[in-house]
């Protein structure tokens, strides 16, 4: 069940919302006149998000090159690799 607080416990909550945000990997989100406005979260959580939807990308990108025929076998781009570090 996600967490909702209005926008003045960002004010006189903000502790206790900081505390909630650093314990539990999810966000609080903030309303403003009863209406959705922000989503708070850790920044630790922010990282682990941001990591994941960076990974998600470079996955769908290689995906893409794979339906693209842009791919080399295995044994021939570790041979490129080993001849970039020797």
């Amino acid at each position: 069940m996600p967490t909702i607080r209005p926008s003045a416990d960002l004010r006189n909550s903000y502790n206790e919302i900081s505390d909630f945000c650093h314990k539990y990997t999810e966000p609080v989100f903030i309303t403003k006149n009863g209406k959705g406005d922000l989503a708070v979260m850790s920044m630790e959580t922010y990282e682990l998000l941001s990591g994941k939807l960076e990974l998600y990308s470079l996955i769908e990108t290689g995906l893409d090159q794979v339906k693209q025929g842009k791919t080399k076998p295995m044994k021939e781009s570790l041979k490129t690799i080993r001849k970039k570090i020797i």
